[in-house]
C-alpha cells in the first residue's frame, strides 16, 4: 500500500545538539517533493488544525520525546518515526543516517508499523473526577519522604488482590517494561503485546511480586486514608499530580494506541541485546 504524505510535523527537543540540523534535513527533503512541515518544541502548544490533517509525525530526541509525541497525538492515530539524538534509544530507535530510508520504505508499505498498547489513567477523589492521563510507558505511584512507606490497596476488576505497604507502584505497559520496571526487578514483555504489569517498588511484605495481567484488565488502586508521607502520580515520567489519602486511581487499556515507525535493520531482541549488553556468555 502506498501512503500520501502531505503535511509532516516535527516535534523537536532543542536540548539535544544535532536537532538544528536534522530539522533542516527534514524541510530541506520534504520541500523537494512538495510537502508541508511543521515544527514545534517540546511542550509547546500545537493548534488541532495542524494535528488533524498530520500524515506522520517526526520525533527528534530520544525515548522521552516520543513519549510526549504519542501523549499529543494519540487521538489522530498518526504514526510517529522517532530519530534517537539522545543516548538510550529504545522507543526512537532510528538514526539520523537512516531516517529517509525508513521513511522511504514506510510511505512504499514494505516496513513494519508497531503498534502499541497505551493505558488511560483516571483519578477520582471522593466520588470526584480530577484528572484523566494517557500513557505509554508507565504509571507510578510513589511517595516523597525518603525510606516512607505508603500503603494502598489493590483490586483486579472487582476482585480484591490484596493490601500493599510499599516505596510506591509501577503499572507498565510492554512498552515500558524496559523501564523503570525493569530496573525495579519487573519482567520484560514484547511490546506488542496485549498485557500490563502491576509492579510494587521496594514492598514491605516480600511475597509482594510484580504480576503480569492481560491487557483488558481494569486496575483499581484505592489509596488508605492514613498516610505517613505525602503521595504522587506521574505518568510517562513527564504528568505529574499530588494524591490525597482516599484518593482512587483506575488504570485501563486506552481506547488509543501509538504506532511506531520501527527500522527494518533491526528487531525488538537486538535492541535488547545491544542496549543491555547482553554477551552471551557464561559469565556475563
Amino acid at each position: 500500500m502506498i501512503r500520501t504524505i502531505r503535511n509532516v510535523v516535527v516535534i523537536a527537543n532543542y536540548s539535544k545538539n544535532e536537532v538544528e540540523t536534522v530539522i533542516r534535513e527534514i524541510h530541506d527533503y520534504f520541500n523537494k517533493i512538495d510537502v508541508a512541515v511543521h515544527v514545534f518544541g517540546y511542550n509547546e502548544t500545537i493548534p488541532n488544525s495542524i494535528l488533524s490533517c498530520t500524515d506522520i509525525a517526526f520525533s527528534l530526541g530520544g525515548d522521552g520525546t516520543l513519549l510526549y509525541t504519542a501523549r499529543l497525538i494519540l487521538e489522530t492515530h498518526t504514526p510517529v518515526l522517532g530519530i534517537n539524538l539522545g543516548n538510550f534509544g529504545f522507543l526512537a530507535e532510528v538514526s539520523r543516517d537512516e531516517w529517509t530510508r525508513v521513511f522511504e520504505k514506510f510511505i512504499t508499505g514494505s516496513l513494519f508499523l508497531s503498534e502499541r498498547l497505551m493505558v488511560k489513567v483516571t483519578l477520582t477523589r471522593e466520588s470526584k473526577l480530577i484528572s484523566v492521563f494517557h500513557g505509554l510507558n508507565e504509571v507510578v505511584i510513589h511517595s516523597c519522604g525518603i525510606s516512607r512507606l505508603m500503603s494502598f490497596t489493590v483490586f483486579f476488576s472487582d476482585t480484591h488482590i490484596g493490601g500493599y505497604r510499599a516505596d510506591g507502584v509501577i503499572l507498565a505497559t510492554p512498552t515500558g517494561s524496559t523501564a523503570y520496571s525493569l530496573a525495579a526487578g519487573g519482567p520484560i514483555i514484547h511490546p506488542e503485546m496485549e498485557a500490563m504489569i502491576l509492579n510494587p517498588i521496594c514492598p514491605f511484605t516480600l511475597s509482594n511480586r510484580p504480576i503480569v495481567i492481560p491487557g483488558n484488565e481494569k486496575v483499581r488502586i484505592e489509596m488508605d486514608r492514613i498516610q505517613k508521607t505525602d503521595l504522587i502520580l506521574t505518568v510517562d515520567g513527564q504528568e505529574t499530580v499530588n494524591l490525597l489519602p482516599g484518593d482512587k486511581i483506575i488504570i485501563e487499556k486506552s481506547d488509543y494506541k501509538t504506532h511506531i515507525i520501527n527500522s527494518d535493520k533491526r528487531n525488538f531482541y537486538g535492541i535488547l541485546k545491544a542496549k543491555l549488553n547482553w554477551s552471551g556468555e557464561p559469565y556475563a
